[in-house]
Protein backbone atom coordinates (compact mmCIF):
# COMPACT_ATOMS: atom_id res chain seq x y z
CA UNK A 1 0.00 0.00 0.00
CA UNK A 2 3.01 2.18 0.83
CA UNK A 3 4.43 1.69 -2.48
CA UNK A 4 1.18 2.48 -4.39
CA UNK A 5 0.61 5.66 -2.22
CA UNK A 6 3.92 6.55 -3.14
CA UNK A 7 3.25 6.17 -7.05
CA UNK A 8 0.55 8.55 -6.72
CA UNK A 9 2.52 11.27 -5.08
CA UNK A 10 4.59 11.15 -8.39
CA UNK A 11 2.24 11.33 -10.87
CA UNK A 12 3.15 13.60 -13.23
CA UNK A 13 0.80 16.68 -14.82
CA UNK A 14 -1.07 15.63 -17.62
CA UNK A 15 -0.06 16.13 -21.55
CA UNK A 16 -1.72 18.64 -23.04
CA UNK A 17 -5.09 18.67 -24.16
CA UNK A 18 -6.37 16.82 -21.16
CA UNK A 19 -8.89 17.93 -18.51
CA UNK A 20 -7.19 17.81 -14.93
CA UNK A 21 -7.38 19.60 -11.58
CA UNK A 22 -4.69 20.04 -9.39
CA UNK A 23 -5.94 19.74 -5.68
CA UNK A 24 -4.11 20.44 -2.16
CA UNK A 25 -4.84 24.03 -1.06
CA UNK A 26 -7.59 24.47 1.84
CA UNK A 27 -8.63 27.87 0.33
CA UNK A 28 -9.52 29.87 -2.66
CA UNK A 29 -7.41 29.89 -6.03
CA UNK A 30 -6.87 33.77 -6.17
CA UNK A 31 -3.54 33.70 -9.13
CA UNK A 32 -2.24 31.21 -11.67
CA UNK A 33 0.96 31.46 -13.18
CA UNK A 34 3.18 28.95 -16.12
CA UNK A 35 6.48 28.86 -16.21
CA UNK A 36 7.81 28.12 -19.84
CA UNK A 37 9.22 24.58 -18.63
CA UNK A 38 5.27 23.59 -17.73
CA UNK A 39 6.05 24.34 -14.24
CA UNK A 40 2.21 25.67 -12.63
CA UNK A 41 2.03 27.87 -9.44
CA UNK A 42 -0.89 28.50 -8.05
CA UNK A 43 -1.48 31.36 -5.14
CA UNK A 44 -4.17 30.80 -2.60
CA UNK A 45 -6.47 32.55 0.07
CA UNK A 46 -4.51 29.55 2.28
CA UNK A 47 -1.77 31.64 2.73
CA UNK A 48 0.20 29.09 0.45
CA UNK A 49 1.76 29.38 -3.25
CA UNK A 50 1.85 25.82 -4.38
CA UNK A 51 4.36 24.63 -7.00
CA UNK A 52 3.25 21.92 -8.92
CA UNK A 53 5.52 19.65 -11.58
CA UNK A 54 3.29 16.94 -10.56
CA UNK A 55 -0.27 16.08 -8.86
CA UNK A 56 1.50 16.44 -5.37
CA UNK A 57 2.78 20.23 -5.28
CA UNK A 58 6.28 21.75 -3.35
CA UNK A 59 4.68 23.98 -0.15
CA UNK A 60 6.08 27.52 -0.72
CA UNK A 61 5.14 29.06 3.48
CA UNK A 62 5.88 31.95 4.31
CA UNK A 63 3.13 34.70 3.56
CA UNK A 64 1.08 35.83 7.13
CA UNK A 65 -2.36 36.04 5.38
CA UNK A 66 -3.55 35.82 1.71
CA UNK A 67 -1.33 34.98 -1.34
CA UNK A 68 -3.44 37.06 -4.22
CA UNK A 69 -0.85 36.29 -7.16
CA UNK A 70 2.59 34.35 -8.37
CA UNK A 71 4.42 35.16 -10.78
CA UNK A 72 7.60 33.07 -12.61
CA UNK A 73 10.78 35.24 -13.62
CA UNK A 74 13.63 32.68 -14.67
CA UNK A 75 14.40 31.00 -12.06
CA UNK A 76 13.02 32.56 -9.47
CA UNK A 77 9.27 32.69 -8.71
CA UNK A 78 7.50 36.04 -6.96
CA UNK A 79 4.60 36.16 -4.75
CA UNK A 80 2.65 38.55 -3.17
CA UNK A 81 -0.71 38.94 -0.72
CA UNK A 82 -2.80 40.72 1.97
CA UNK A 83 0.34 40.74 4.40
CA UNK A 84 1.86 43.60 2.06
CA UNK A 85 5.03 41.65 1.12
CA UNK A 86 6.45 40.53 -1.77
CA UNK A 87 8.47 37.59 -1.86
CA UNK A 88 10.93 35.25 -4.01
CA UNK A 89 11.07 31.77 -3.71
CA UNK A 90 12.93 29.12 -2.83
CA UNK A 91 13.58 30.75 0.00
CA UNK A 92 10.77 33.34 0.61
CA UNK A 93 12.97 35.92 1.02
CA UNK A 94 10.85 39.47 1.68
CA UNK A 95 12.50 41.64 -1.25
CA UNK A 96 9.59 44.05 -1.20
CA UNK A 97 6.46 45.75 1.54
CA UNK A 98 3.96 47.81 0.90
CA UNK A 99 1.06 50.08 3.12
CA UNK A 100 -1.65 47.86 2.05
CA UNK A 101 -2.37 44.38 0.46
CA UNK A 102 -0.62 43.47 -2.95
CA UNK A 103 -3.30 42.54 -5.49
CA UNK A 104 -1.20 42.12 -8.40
CA UNK A 105 2.48 41.25 -10.34
CA UNK A 106 3.85 41.71 -13.26
CA UNK A 107 7.85 41.02 -13.60
CA UNK A 108 11.02 42.10 -16.84
CA UNK A 109 13.93 40.76 -17.29
CA UNK A 110 15.44 43.67 -14.61
CA UNK A 111 12.42 44.23 -12.44
CA UNK A 112 9.24 43.13 -10.65
CA UNK A 113 6.35 45.38 -9.84
CA UNK A 114 3.58 45.29 -7.54
CA UNK A 115 0.11 46.78 -7.87
CA UNK A 116 -0.98 47.86 -4.15
CA UNK A 117 -4.32 49.26 -2.41
CA UNK A 118 -2.31 51.37 -0.33
CA UNK A 119 -2.37 53.67 -4.01
CA UNK A 120 0.98 53.01 -4.87
CA UNK A 121 3.27 50.98 -7.33
CA UNK A 122 6.34 48.94 -6.60
CA UNK A 123 9.30 48.95 -8.74
CA UNK A 124 11.78 45.97 -7.16
CA UNK A 125 15.16 45.43 -9.11
CA UNK A 126 16.02 41.63 -9.42
CA UNK A 127 19.50 42.53 -8.49
CA UNK A 128 18.24 43.42 -5.31
CA UNK A 129 19.52 47.34 -6.26
CA UNK A 130 17.59 50.01 -4.98
CA UNK A 131 13.72 50.00 -5.33
CA UNK A 132 11.40 52.78 -6.73
CA UNK A 133 8.11 53.67 -5.56
CA UNK A 134 5.67 55.15 -8.07
CA UNK A 135 2.45 57.41 -7.18
CA UNK A 136 0.45 57.72 -4.98
CA UNK A 137 -2.05 57.55 -7.49
CA UNK A 138 -5.15 58.86 -5.30
CA UNK A 139 -6.54 55.18 -5.19
CA UNK A 140 -5.65 51.60 -4.87
CA UNK A 141 -3.78 49.71 -8.17
CA UNK A 142 -4.89 46.66 -9.06
CA UNK A 143 -3.14 45.56 -11.98
CA UNK A 144 0.27 46.06 -13.44
CA UNK A 145 2.09 45.08 -16.80
CA UNK A 146 5.55 45.43 -18.51
CA UNK A 147 6.38 46.13 -22.43
CA UNK A 148 8.37 43.64 -24.01
CA UNK A 149 11.54 45.72 -23.32
CA UNK A 150 10.95 46.16 -19.91
CA UNK A 151 10.65 50.19 -20.52
CA UNK A 152 7.16 51.02 -19.69
CA UNK A 153 4.98 49.88 -17.18
CA UNK A 154 0.82 50.26 -17.50
CA UNK A 155 -1.52 50.16 -14.41
CA UNK A 156 -5.03 49.89 -13.87
CA UNK A 157 -6.16 51.25 -10.75
CA UNK A 158 -9.88 51.53 -8.33
CA UNK A 159 -9.73 55.28 -10.06
CA UNK A 160 -10.56 53.84 -13.26
CA UNK A 161 -7.38 55.57 -14.78
CA UNK A 162 -5.43 52.86 -17.13
CA UNK A 163 -2.09 54.82 -17.09
CA UNK A 164 1.65 54.37 -18.79
CA UNK A 165 4.63 54.59 -16.66
CA UNK A 166 8.46 55.20 -17.56
CA UNK A 167 10.30 52.77 -15.86
CA UNK A 168 14.02 54.65 -15.72
CA UNK A 169 12.40 58.22 -14.25
CA UNK A 170 9.75 56.48 -12.64
CA UNK A 171 7.17 59.21 -13.62
CA UNK A 172 3.42 59.59 -15.57
CA UNK A 173 3.99 59.37 -19.07
CA UNK A 174 0.33 58.86 -20.21
CA UNK A 175 -2.95 58.13 -19.67
CA UNK A 176 -4.34 56.18 -21.85
CA UNK A 177 -8.25 55.45 -20.17
CA UNK A 178 -10.80 57.20 -17.85
CA UNK A 179 -13.45 55.08 -16.71
CA UNK A 180 -15.60 55.72 -14.52
CA UNK A 181 -15.59 52.45 -12.68
CA UNK A 182 -12.08 51.01 -11.00
CA UNK A 183 -10.13 48.30 -13.67
CA UNK A 184 -9.54 45.29 -11.84
CA UNK A 185 -7.34 43.57 -14.85
CA UNK A 186 -5.08 44.49 -17.82
CA UNK A 187 -3.68 42.27 -20.31
CA UNK A 188 -0.92 44.09 -22.83
CA UNK A 189 -0.46 42.91 -26.14
CA UNK A 190 2.68 44.72 -27.62
CA UNK A 191 2.98 42.99 -30.42
CA UNK A 192 -0.30 43.44 -31.76
CA UNK A 193 -0.67 46.95 -30.26
CA UNK A 194 -3.33 46.76 -28.14
CA UNK A 195 -4.26 46.46 -24.60
CA UNK A 196 -7.23 45.18 -22.96
CA UNK A 197 -8.89 46.02 -19.74
CA UNK A 198 -11.87 44.47 -17.39
CA UNK A 199 -13.68 46.42 -14.33
CA UNK A 200 -16.10 46.70 -11.68
CA UNK A 201 -18.82 47.81 -13.76
CA UNK A 202 -18.40 44.36 -16.44
CA UNK A 203 -16.78 46.20 -18.81
CA UNK A 204 -14.18 44.63 -21.28
CA UNK A 205 -12.60 46.27 -23.69
CA UNK A 206 -9.75 46.13 -26.29
CA UNK A 207 -8.02 49.55 -26.92
CA UNK A 208 -6.01 50.47 -30.16
CA UNK A 209 -3.17 51.81 -29.11
CA UNK A 210 -2.02 53.38 -32.19
CA UNK A 211 -5.73 54.89 -33.01
CA UNK A 212 -7.26 55.09 -29.73
CA UNK A 213 -10.54 53.10 -30.90
CA UNK A 214 -11.79 50.37 -28.97
CA UNK A 215 -14.06 46.94 -29.18
CA UNK A 216 -16.28 46.30 -26.92
CA UNK A 217 -17.06 42.93 -25.61
CA UNK A 218 -19.14 43.70 -22.08
CA UNK A 219 -21.65 41.30 -21.43
CA UNK A 220 -24.05 41.98 -18.54
CA UNK A 221 -22.06 40.23 -15.95
CA UNK A 222 -19.54 41.84 -12.87
CA UNK A 223 -17.21 42.51 -12.29
CA UNK A 224 -14.15 41.36 -14.31
CA UNK A 225 -11.64 39.95 -12.13
CA UNK A 226 -9.32 37.82 -14.54
CA UNK A 227 -7.92 38.21 -18.03
CA UNK A 228 -5.54 36.33 -19.99
CA UNK A 229 -3.92 35.95 -23.54
CA UNK A 230 -3.36 32.92 -24.97
CA UNK A 231 0.54 32.55 -26.29
CA UNK A 232 -0.28 32.67 -29.73
CA UNK A 233 -1.89 35.96 -28.96
CA UNK A 234 -4.94 34.44 -30.58
CA UNK A 235 -7.41 33.94 -27.58
CA UNK A 236 -8.35 36.37 -24.38
CA UNK A 237 -10.20 34.68 -21.57
CA UNK A 238 -12.08 36.53 -19.43
CA UNK A 239 -13.40 35.56 -15.89
CA UNK A 240 -16.10 37.42 -14.02
CA UNK A 241 -17.53 37.58 -10.71
CA UNK A 242 -20.57 35.47 -11.68
CA UNK A 243 -18.87 31.97 -12.59
CA UNK A 244 -18.40 33.05 -16.30
CA UNK A 245 -15.46 32.60 -18.41
CA UNK A 246 -15.69 34.23 -22.02
CA UNK A 247 -13.13 33.29 -24.88
CA UNK A 248 -12.65 36.37 -27.32
CA UNK A 249 -11.23 35.41 -30.84
CA UNK A 250 -8.88 38.08 -31.06
CA UNK A 251 -8.25 37.57 -34.67
CA UNK A 252 -11.71 37.42 -36.26
CA UNK A 253 -12.86 39.45 -32.57
CA UNK A 254 -15.90 37.66 -31.97
CA UNK A 255 -16.82 35.60 -28.62
CA UNK A 256 -15.74 32.04 -29.37
CA UNK A 257 -16.76 30.67 -26.20
CA UNK A 258 -18.89 31.47 -23.07
CA UNK A 259 -19.79 29.23 -20.38
CA UNK A 260 -20.57 29.06 -17.06
CA UNK A 261 -17.20 27.49 -15.57
CA UNK A 262 -18.57 27.59 -11.38
CA UNK A 263 -21.10 26.46 -10.13
CA UNK A 264 -21.25 28.70 -7.92
CA UNK A 265 -19.27 31.49 -7.03
CA UNK A 266 -16.46 34.10 -9.35
CA UNK A 267 -13.38 33.14 -11.06
CA UNK A 268 -10.28 34.50 -9.78
CA UNK A 269 -7.89 33.62 -11.74
CA UNK A 270 -7.30 32.49 -14.96
CA UNK A 271 -4.16 31.16 -17.38
CA UNK A 272 -2.92 29.49 -20.48
CA UNK A 273 -0.82 26.52 -20.11
CA UNK A 274 2.35 27.13 -22.21
CA UNK A 275 1.69 25.04 -25.17
CA UNK A 276 -1.58 26.91 -25.37
CA UNK A 277 -3.74 23.80 -25.20
CA UNK A 278 -5.35 24.34 -21.95
CA UNK A 279 -6.86 26.90 -20.21
CA UNK A 280 -6.30 27.03 -15.94
CA UNK A 281 -8.75 28.68 -13.67
CA UNK A 282 -9.24 29.14 -10.01
CA UNK A 283 -12.15 30.58 -7.71
CA UNK A 284 -13.76 29.72 -4.65
CA UNK A 285 -13.06 25.88 -5.35
CA UNK A 286 -10.11 24.61 -3.51
CA UNK A 287 -8.74 23.25 -6.55
CA UNK A 288 -7.12 24.66 -10.13
CA UNK A 289 -9.38 23.38 -13.20
CA UNK A 290 -7.92 22.84 -16.52
CA UNK A 291 -9.91 22.51 -19.43
CA UNK A 292 -8.69 21.56 -23.56
CA UNK A 293 -9.69 24.65 -25.25
CA UNK A 294 -11.35 22.11 -28.11
CA UNK A 295 -14.32 21.78 -25.38
CA UNK A 296 -13.97 24.01 -22.60
CA UNK A 297 -17.95 24.00 -22.07
CA UNK A 298 -18.11 20.34 -22.28
CA UNK A 299 -16.37 19.43 -19.10
CA UNK A 300 -16.76 19.36 -15.69
CA UNK A 301 -17.63 22.44 -13.67
CA UNK A 302 -15.39 24.20 -10.88
CA UNK A 303 -16.05 23.59 -7.13
CA UNK A 304 -17.75 20.21 -8.10
CA UNK A 305 -18.50 20.09 -3.76
CA UNK A 306 -19.84 23.01 -2.60
CA UNK A 307 -18.13 24.63 0.15
CA UNK A 308 -19.91 25.03 3.67
CA UNK A 309 -19.80 28.80 3.37
CA UNK A 310 -21.94 28.31 0.08
CA UNK A 311 -24.38 25.71 1.67
CA UNK A 312 -27.89 26.67 1.85
CA UNK A 313 -28.56 28.73 5.29
CA UNK A 314 -31.85 27.22 5.37
CA UNK A 315 -30.05 23.82 5.98
CA UNK A 316 -28.09 24.89 8.67
CA UNK A 317 -28.98 25.95 12.86
CA UNK A 318 -27.71 29.41 13.27
CA UNK A 319 -24.62 28.57 15.16
CA UNK A 320 -23.73 26.41 11.97
CA UNK A 321 -24.77 29.53 10.00
CA UNK A 322 -22.58 31.75 11.69
CA UNK A 323 -19.44 29.46 11.64
CA UNK A 324 -20.30 28.94 8.00
CA UNK A 325 -20.26 33.35 6.96
CA UNK A 326 -17.44 34.17 9.49
CA UNK A 327 -14.99 31.27 9.93
CA UNK A 328 -15.32 28.56 7.71
CA UNK A 329 -13.03 29.50 4.53
CA UNK A 330 -10.31 29.86 6.81
CA UNK A 331 -10.90 27.24 9.63
CA UNK A 332 -11.78 23.59 9.56
CA UNK A 333 -13.35 21.50 12.73
CA UNK A 334 -11.64 18.48 11.82
CA UNK A 335 -8.71 16.73 13.52
CA UNK A 336 -6.09 16.24 10.81
CA UNK A 337 -6.16 19.68 9.31
CA UNK A 338 -7.20 21.10 5.90
CA UNK A 339 -5.24 23.41 4.73
CA UNK A 340 -6.31 26.79 6.01
CA UNK A 341 -5.56 30.15 6.16
CA UNK A 342 -6.21 29.84 10.06
CA UNK A 343 -5.84 27.00 12.07
CA UNK A 344 -7.74 24.05 12.59
CA UNK A 345 -10.56 24.48 15.51
CA UNK A 346 -10.41 21.11 16.61
CA UNK A 347 -9.81 20.91 20.79
CA UNK A 348 -10.27 25.03 20.73
CA UNK A 349 -11.88 24.84 24.49
CA UNK A 350 -9.32 25.36 26.84
CA UNK A 351 -6.25 25.96 24.37
CA UNK A 352 -4.10 28.50 24.95
CA UNK A 353 -4.19 31.19 21.94
CA UNK A 354 -1.41 30.77 19.73
CA UNK A 355 -0.07 26.83 20.31
CA UNK A 356 -1.13 24.53 17.80
CA UNK A 357 2.08 23.52 16.19
CA UNK A 358 2.96 23.49 13.12
CA UNK A 359 0.74 26.85 12.56
CA UNK A 360 2.40 30.57 11.88
CA UNK A 361 1.04 32.47 13.89
CA UNK A 362 1.45 36.23 14.26
CA UNK A 363 3.66 37.67 17.20
CA UNK A 364 0.73 39.23 18.52
CA UNK A 365 -1.50 35.87 19.04
CA UNK A 366 1.61 33.61 20.44
CA UNK A 367 2.39 36.57 22.90
CA UNK A 368 -0.82 36.60 24.35
CA UNK A 369 -2.48 35.00 27.69
CA UNK A 370 -5.75 34.34 25.86
CA UNK A 371 -7.72 30.62 26.52
CA UNK A 372 -10.08 29.90 23.92
CA UNK A 373 -13.43 29.47 25.93
CA UNK A 374 -16.63 30.81 25.64
CA UNK A 375 -15.86 34.10 27.36
CA UNK A 376 -12.83 34.73 25.25
CA UNK A 377 -14.89 33.61 21.49
CA UNK A 378 -17.60 35.73 23.16
CA UNK A 379 -15.31 38.53 23.48
CA UNK A 380 -13.60 37.98 20.02
CA UNK A 381 -16.56 38.51 17.99
CA UNK A 382 -18.00 41.11 20.55
CA UNK A 383 -15.41 44.06 19.66
CA UNK A 384 -14.04 42.34 16.51
CA UNK A 385 -10.51 40.90 15.93
CA UNK A 386 -9.14 44.36 15.89
CA UNK A 387 -9.59 45.67 18.81
CA UNK A 388 -9.59 42.24 21.29
CA UNK A 389 -6.47 41.11 19.42
CA UNK A 390 -4.97 43.97 17.91
CA UNK A 391 -2.27 42.99 15.46
CA UNK A 392 -3.89 39.63 14.82
CA UNK A 393 -4.12 38.24 11.07
CA UNK A 394 -7.34 37.56 11.87
CA UNK A 395 -9.78 39.67 9.11
CA UNK A 396 -11.70 42.76 10.88
CA UNK A 397 -15.45 41.03 11.50
CA UNK A 398 -17.61 41.09 14.47
CA UNK A 399 -21.03 39.17 15.12
CA UNK A 400 -23.03 42.19 16.79
CA UNK A 401 -26.24 39.87 18.11
CA UNK A 402 -25.95 38.58 21.47
CA UNK A 403 -27.78 35.38 20.27
CA UNK A 404 -26.11 35.05 17.43
CA UNK A 405 -22.82 34.55 19.48
CA UNK A 406 -24.05 32.22 21.73
CA UNK A 407 -25.32 29.74 19.00
CA UNK A 408 -22.19 30.13 17.31
CA UNK A 409 -20.07 29.20 20.88
CA UNK A 410 -22.77 26.18 21.04
CA UNK A 411 -21.95 25.16 17.40
CA UNK A 412 -18.71 25.13 18.47
CA UNK A 413 -19.05 23.68 21.49
CA UNK A 414 -20.41 20.72 19.77
CA UNK A 415 -18.02 20.13 16.74
CA UNK A 416 -14.85 21.08 17.83
CA UNK A 417 -14.89 18.31 21.22
CA UNK A 418 -12.79 15.19 20.66
CA UNK A 419 -15.12 12.47 19.82
CA UNK A 420 -13.15 10.00 21.15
Amino acid sequence: MRALAFALVLLPLPAGAEFFTLKGHGGPIMGIATAADGRIATASFDNSVGLWTEQTPEWLEGHEAAVNSVAFNGTAIYSAGDDFTLRRWPDGEIVGRHQGKIVGLAASKTHVATASWDGTIGLWPVDGSEAAILGPTGSGVNAVAFSPDGTLLYSAGMDGALRVWDVSSGQEIARLVEHGFGINELVLNAEDNWIAYGAVDGVTRILDLATGDERDFTLDRRPILALSLSPDRRLLAVGDGEGYIMVIDTIEWHIAQDFRATLRGPVWALAFSVDGQNLHAGGIDEAMYSWPLAALSDQEQMAASEPSFLKNPNEMGNGERQFARKCSICHSLTRDDDRRAGPTLYGIFGRPAGTLPDYLYSDTLQDSDIVWNEETINALFDEGPDHYIPGSKMPMQRITGPQDRADLIAFLRRATADQN
